[in-house]
């Protein structure tokens, strides 16, 4: 039997290896969070009347991507490298944290979602049950193999995609972040992240009304043009979205099941 007085050291879960990578480099990045406490009745009671399940994250994903259009500065990118300059994609990616158990143990990856602002809030969905449900070593092939990389070697491939691959980064990194605890009750402060807009958002109160928060890189941009984003996305959400939802079939029962 294992004596419990004495600790033990052990090597890094592989389980851990990716967000410890994520942690390191967003070091580096200079984020700043602006919150916005927002009305989202109109978009929550169209959501409730979908007779298909449309999720917060998938919601947020087009709503954030449909704002970009009109914000560039969403779609830019930070280098340091070989000089300090600014990179422009001319769509969005978004990446949303998906936690899965594997071996019972908890894993982070990120699940891509391009151009988002072109894309069916059902076609966003349907992408995102797969991230939840495919197997991890399928979905998740990349992520999977590179937690298997030696730290040195990681770092590497990391800071490559980050300071050097300019319109690759966007498509294996994506332009922008997403991350949520609400289907959960809790809210994230500034999720760590790598891009230069970062999106959370919290639970609905019982009047719809929920805290959301964009971390963003100083060096792109200021506070002032955030707050303009966040009305945007908020305006967004309750126009162009809830039509979306509310053209989706009426339920014919009551619809079941927890929120994400």
């Amino acid at each position: 039997m294992e004596d419990q007085r004495n600790g033990r050291r052990f090597a890094v879960p592989r389980s851990r290896r990716l967000s410890w990578d994520l942690l390191y480099f967003s070091r580096q990045i200079p984020l700043c969070g602006h919150d916005r406490r927002m009305n989202l009745r109109t978009v929550a009671g169209s959501r409730r009347s979908c007779r298909i399940r449309i999720s917060w994250p998938a919601i947020f994903l087009k709503a954030y991507g449909l704002t970009a259009v009109r914000f560039p500065q969403l779609r830019q990118t930070w280098y340091c490298w070989p000089w300090a300059h600014l990179y422009q994609n001319p769509v969005s990616v978004g990446m949303l944290t998906i936690q899965r158990c594997v071996d019972d143990e908890p894993w982070l990856f990120w699940g891509r979602f391009n151009e988002p602002e072109n894309r069916s809030l059902a076609d966003i969905q349907r992408v995102l049950d797969g991230y939840c449900t495919q197997p991890v070593h399928l979905i998740f092939s990349r992520q999977w193999q590179l937690a298997r990389v030696p730290t040195a070697l990681r770092r590497m491939i990391w800071w490559w995609n980050i300071h050097i691959a300019a319109g690759a980064r966007a498509k294996r990194l994506g332009t922008f972040f997403l991350s949520t605890l609400a289907g959960r009750g809790a809210e994230i402060q500034i999720p760590p992240a790598i891009q230069t807009g970062c999106l959370t958002f919290g639970p609905l109160d019982e009047q719809g009304c929920c805290r959301v928060t964009l971390a963003y890189d100083h060096r792109v941009m200021d506070g002032a043009l955030v707050a303009d984003v966040l009305q945007d996305l908020e305006a967004t959400l309750n126009s162009v979205i809830a039509e979306e939802l509310a053209a989706l079939p009426v339920p014919t029962e009551p619809a079941s099941g927890a929120d994400s």
